[in-house]
């Protein structure tokens, strides 16, 4: 990975973490068009840790919320919402990587998520939660199970996965957005300290110092663009409704799949080719 690379990727993950258009997404993407190697253990670690960073800057606009030790059930409802995402997390590890290493999955996964998207607004029109004061514990994990549909079918965008879950248990489009904004901080804490594990048990090497200086630049672009892209998703959802983002998945799923198919980018992840041993004729 370059700097350059790292930089346009932790430009595009500020800005889709929040939008339910699936950042993973199109970090996949965005690395394919830039050839990057997708067994690069370092690359692979940066794209997790920098997306615990953008989601960093949910806790600083909200930081009245996350720091009112007065107000347990907050904390609560948290805990309960993450439980599904921790248990299916752990158990389908292997289903998670097979399908992330697959472009063509996650892009066919982005257009129907985009169809979803499309009708959603119809199809839950009447919240009676306008307070995330109000949610319940059983309504936030009802919204928590919905977290795990990411998971299952990784594309589909944990952001979207949880605004629908929210809708779906009548909460308002700001509410539902905002539990999925609150939901992502015990989320991507527990997958960036399971990545960073991983990383440091099975490839120790990649932590040195300029690679130490770029995750940390990226982590600070993340952070920086989230801070706009969380303010301006807030402020369009509360006038707007979700049609836009499912047109442009739809949009963006079709292209992904035609530069597939037109050879302009390569559909499956495939191990890096060993080099030949040399035969000494001995």
């Amino acid at each position: 990975m370059t700097w350059m690379q790292s930089v346009i990727i932790a430009i595009v993950e500020g800005i889709t973490e929040f939008l339910p258009i699936s950042s993973t997404a199109h970090i996949k993407f965005t690395k394919a068009l830039m050839q990057m190697d997708p067994n690069e253990p370092f690359s692979n670690m940066f794209d997790i840790v920098i997306q615990f960073a953008a989601i960093m800057a949910v806790i600083v606009l909200y930081f009245k919320r996350f720091v009112n030790f007065k107000d347990i059930s907050f904390y609560i409802k948290l805990a309960i919402a993450v439980v599904p995402a921790l248990i299916f997390g752990a158990l389908l590890k292997k289903h998670i990587d097979h399908i992330l290493g697959d472009i063509k999955i996650i892009a066919c996964v982005t257009l129907v998520g985009g169809i979803i998207l499309l009708f959603v607004d119809k199809w839950f029109k009447r919240p009676v939660v306008h307070r995330e004061e109000d949610i319940t514990y059983q309504q936030a994990l009802k919204v928590g199970c919905f977290q795990v549909l990411s998971i299952l079918f990784p594309g589909l965008s944990r952001s979207a996965s949880t605004i629908i879950g929210g809708l779906a248990t009548r909460l308002d489009r700001k509410v539902a957005a905002e539990f999925s904004f609150f939901l992502a901080v015990p989320t991507m804490a527990a997958a960036t300290v399971k990545e960073l594990y991983d990383t440091w048990k099975h490839t120790p090497e990649v932590f040195h110092s300029s690679n130490t200086n770029m995750l940390l630049a990226g982590c600070g672009i993340a952070f920086v663009v989230s801070l706009i892209a969380i303010k301006s998703f807030i402020t369009y959802v509360q006038k707007n409704s979700f049609r836009a983002f499912g047109v442009y998945r739809i949009i963006a799923g079709i292209a992904v799949l035609a530069m597939i198919y037109g050879g302009v980018i390569k559909s499956e992840a495939t191990p890096e080719p060993k080099a030949p041993i040399e035969n000494t004729g001995k």
